[in-house]
């Protein structure tokens, strides 16, 4: 009886200590609720250049089995945001630092715990004595949960400064992802580009060889001397290495555009944007109050300088006492039962609380918190010089990046025009080298200004893209079609 007594009681303290520890972790939960309203975690901003285009561009387009597969822009900036690695460590970065935040910020809540332990201490043999008199009893079971809380200034500010810290991770990695969308952009109108030289390449390659044939045939009727046969032969087979060089070009300009996207290697595509299609120029009001308001390195210089004031605030905080408070429920007694016996009549409970309230005032360490407030307060200075740089450095790039766009918009239609004008140019000048108004000289001339007025060109519209690509840096807007 007495046995079956012990085990009702034992179960009946199993069920009034779990019930409290439940009471103590909806208290707990609810504080948290209460003081994490409003503070939970930024996860890193999505790109600003793909926010309308992110879920249609996250698959490229759909193609049939063994056809090329067709690249747009905005399909190649979702593949380098998903596979480059160097944008993506830092994506994880700041996906760590958000983390951080968050446990920097349970840190100032309560925290509660539960421990069951037994000690047994050798008796002396007289009335249940100890030898071992730290202890309180032969056996002690101690069956309790805890509730933890420690209220300090540097606590606090600690936290302040990691969301800061967080916050500039956040910027950084915006910062990352606009980088990444030059570094697309540069390198898929740079294949766009490859091809348009290819082609010219070509053209150029055939028009040496109609010539060379052209004037075989003219010295064959005794029109033109042997030289002028030599120099078009010797135009052909340049015009034939320039031909291999840009296939060439070509080729490395894939390479590098597929080994940034595919996270597999693979050569099996087609660019789909046109590289010569109408792009506007935003106004450059319009631009600057954009790159004002949403300038990344901006936001990372004056997240930092929080930080570090933070840090200072923090390392002050050493001057100060802090609280410590615990609040244990349950049984600290000789029998693992929730009643020890009756007295008179009473049952004498073993079941209690108890709480402790401690105080900490630093009054001596060497001078350590002093030298750490002073390591902080260096920290704040050259923060705040940083943001004063990057604000300088914003308004130097604003107007630096707005007229190379500009520079290169203008010099694009002279470049157009350049490459019509030195095509007809070269059709007319082989037609008067045939009718026998121009010299051989003057045929290799247009032949080779054509070829360069193409390149450049090509070269021109690649310039211009990736100069709006560097405003985008400052607006976080990409200019597209």
């Amino acid at each position: 009886m007495q046995k079956k007594n012990q085990l009702i009681e034992g179960s009946n303290l199993h069920r009034k200590l779990h019930l409290g520890l439940i009471v103590l972790l909806l208290g707990s939960t609810a504080l948290t609720v209460e003081v994490c309203a409003g503070q939970q975690p930024d996860a890193p901003a999505p790109q600003p250049d793909a926010v309308a285009k992110q879920k249609q561009a996250a698959t490229p387009s759909s193609q049939s089995p063994g056809a090329p597969l067709r690249l747009t822009l905005q399909d190649a900036l979702a593949l380098a945001r998903k596979n480059e690695p160097a944008y993506n460590s830092v994506v994880t970065a700041a996906g760590v630092a958000g983390e951080t935040r968050a446990q920097s910020r349970d840190a100032l809540l309560p925290n509660v715990n539960f421990t069951t332990s037994v000690i047994y201490t050798q008796s002396n043999g007289v009335n249940g004595v100890v030898r071992y008199i730290a202890n309180n009893a032969v056996h002690e079971y101690i069956s309790q949960g805890n509730v933890h809380q420690v209220l300090d200034l540097a606590s606090w500010e600690t936290y302040r400064s990691v969301a800061a810290q967080a916050a500039v991770a956040k910027a950084k990695a915006e910062i990352a992802s606009r980088g990444l969308v030059v570094t697309v952009v540069g390198n898929y109108f740079a294949a766009a580009a490859a091809e348009k030289k290819l082609e010219s390449a070509a053209r150029t390659a055939d028009a040496g060889e109609k010539f060379l044939q052209l004037t075989l045939a003219l010295e064959k009727g005794g029109e033109v001397a042997h030289s002028d046969v030599i120099k078009a032969d010797l135009q052909a087979q340049d015009r034939r290495r320039q031909l291999q060089e840009a296939k060439l070009g070509l080729l490395n300009a894939r390479l590098d555009l597929a080994v940034l996207l595919f996270p597999d290697f693979n050569n099996n595509f087609e660019i789909g944007d046109d590289l010569h299609g109408n792009v506007a120029l935003p106004p450059q009001p319009e631009f600057e109050a954009q790159a004002a308001q949403s300038n990344p390195d901006i936001h990372a210089a004056l997240a930092a300088t929080q930080a570090a004031g933070h840090e200072v605030n923090a390392a002050r905080a050493g001057y100060l006492p802090s609280i410590s408070l615990d609040y244990f429920y349950g049984i600290d007694a000789p029998r693992y039962a929730l009643n020890d016996g009756f007295i008179d009549g009473h049952k004498i409970s073993n079941l209690g609380s108890s709480a402790i309230a401690t105080l900490s005032l630093p009054l001596w360490n060497w001078g350590a918190t002093q030298s750490r407030v002073r390591s902080a307060e260096l920290q704040r200075d050259q923060a705040k010089r940083e943001l004063s740089f990057a604000q300088r450095k914003l308004l130097a790039e604003m107007r630096s990046l707005y007229s190379e766009a500009e520079t290169a918009l203008n010099e694009l239609a002279g470049l157009q025009r350049s490459a019509e004008l030195s095509e007809e140019s070269l059709r007319l000048t082989t037609m008067r080298y045939q009718g026998g108004e121009a010299t051989v000289l003057e045929v290799v001339d247009a032949q080779t200004t054509f070829a360069q007025a193409s390149a450049a060109f090509q070269d021109g519209a690649v310039r211009y893209r990736v100069a709006l690509a560097n405003l985008q840096t400052l607006t976080g807007v990409l200019t597209t079609p």
